[in-house]
């Protein structure tokens, strides 16, 4: 059908290209894949590594606040003490 049309059009047919190359011999093989698991495994470790660090350095992070906002609150409550004696 391509043929014909193609000789209707007053084109040329494109030739199809014949792979040279042979699949087996371009395919990763055993060791891409173990290096590709190395990597994903990594990846998720480092991943969840990051996720704890940031988790613990907002913790931190919030009960500094709530121990600096305990610590104005006593300063204020002892210099209205200091002012009403």
């Amino acid at each position: 059908m391509h043929l014909a049309l193609a000789l209707l059009a007053g084109t040329s047919v494109t030739p199809i290209p014949v792979p040279t190359v042979d699949p087996e011999l371009v395919t990763p093989g055993p060791w891409g894949f173990g290096i590709i698991v190395f990597v994903t495994v990594a990846v998720v470790l480092l991943a969840a590594d990051m996720t704890r660090r940031i988790r613990r350095g907002r913790v931190r992070a919030d009960i500094q606040e709530e121990l600096d906002a305990e610590e104005a609150e006593r300063k204020t409550r002892a210099d209205r003490d200091d002012q009403a004696l």
